[in-house]
């Protein structure tokens, strides 16, 4: 068998008891081998001011970390919530820091999955779009199908924070399976 994908999972949730946190670890649990998952934490990331590089400046410790942990990366699956109809701020933030300095960007090229949950109906489908026209500029391909627009996620898990519903888990599973050969496809290219 090949080396495992190393794929990044960034969670657009900050709230230490996110369901999206909880769809995220689930997706790891769930990973075959030949994806490795691993979670890229954004909630440090200090907001992203050009002023702070460039020239004889140094940017911040942790643009320069999150940088480099996203460069090796094969692909990207992204987890958010929708918060008022978009992305959360500090998504937005690490897509930006992931995007600079201009030209060479840590996210160019690598394929992208997005997930998003919601314990309402709609299931974070304005983040999920909006989140889909950030990956167009930084040259991400975006998985087309399946979508993942997950409603009513608060009743998915149980009091132990363990995926309890059958049909998101093959649901994510189906994901996973796609990903994979999705990230087959583009790495390298």
């Amino acid at each position: 068998m090949a080396d495992p994908h190393p794929i990044a999972v960034i969670v657009g949730s900050l709230r230490k008891g996110s369901y999206n946190r909880l769809v995220a670890q689930a997706l790891i649990q769930l990973a075959q081998p030949a994806l490795q998952l691993r979670l890229l934490e954004i909630g440090k990331l200090p907001l992203y001011n050009q002023d702070l590089e460039g020239g004889d400046l140094t940017p911040p410790q942790p643009w320069t970390d999150f940088r480099e942990a996203l460069r090796p990366m094969h692909g990207v699956i992204f987890v958010t919530p929708e918060y008022n109809r978009g992305v959360p701020a500090a998504l937005k933030n690490a897509i930006d820091v992931g995007s600079r300095p201009y030209g060479a960007a840590a996210w160019t090229g690598k394929p992208a999955a997005i997930i998003s949950a919601s314990p309402g109906a709609m299931g974070g489908f304005g983040a999920n779009h909006q989140l889909r026209q950030s990956l167009v500029f930084l040259d991400m391909p975006p998985l087309q199908q399946p979508e993942c627009y997950l409603s009513h996620i608060d009743k998915a898990f149980g009091p132990d924070g363990q995926l309890g519903d059958e049909r998101l888990r093959g649901l994510l599973q189906k994901l996973l399976r796609t990903f994979e050969h999705w990230v087959e496809c583009h790495h390298g290219h």
